[in-house]
């Protein structure tokens, strides 16, 4: 089978971002990875959230400058936190050929868990970039949430363990995100 990857930014969009946890780190981050895919021919798929906070048009709805979509990438508009439900993002991954998924964005435990999850339920393997995704900032003992840093890590952790015979799975940092095609054996 052909190995075709595409980059998946998830909801980095301004209001988002203004309550992200190292914003700044995660969005250069994925501003590398997202040059590097360019350079590679690799899709990049942009995907923007709408709902309250975040009317179409408004500043917080924008994805943040330094991950505006270019001309030709793919923005997939999204209501819940699974970007593939009542959007056209798996129609749009089939058209491209995409095989896995590189999956970035925020916010951690709810739209880049679902997402990745539903990726690998639809036949995609999947790289979730481990210093690629974030969550919201929060103090500890901000209710029953786990603090930032241990969210990222405790999500990492179960994505190096999920077990969904026949996809490939790799929690990656950045540095070690290729989108070379594999090597034959």
């Amino acid at each position: 089978m052909t190995h075709v990857p595409a980059l998946l930014v998830i909801d980095m969009q301004n209001a988002l971002a203004e309550i992200a946890h190292r914003a700044a780190g995660t969005i250069a981050v994925i501003a590398r990875l997202r040059a590097r895919a360019r350079a590679a021919g690799v899709p990049v798929v942009t995907v923007q959230h709408h709902g309250p906070g975040l009317e179409a048009g408004t500043h917080g709805w924008h994805v943040v400058p330094e991950l505006a979509p270019g001309a030709g990438e793919s923005v997939i508009a999204k209501t819940s936190a699974d970007s593939f439900l009542d959007t056209d993002l798996d129609a749009t991954l089939r058209t491209l050929g995409v095989t896995e998924l590189v999956v970035t964005g925020f916010a951690t435990e709810i739209c880049v868990d679902t997402t990745a999850r539903q990726a690998l339920s639809r036949h995609y393997d999947l790289v979730l970039v481990a210093d690629g995704h974030t969550t919201s900032v929060r103090e500890e003992g901000d209710g029953p949430y786990a603090a930032p840093d241990a969210s990222l890590a405790h999500h990492n952790e179960i994505f190096r363990h999920l077990d969904f015979p026949g996809r490939s799975i790799r929690v990656l940092p950045s540095a070690d995100v290729d989108f070379a095609p594999p090597r034959p054996r």
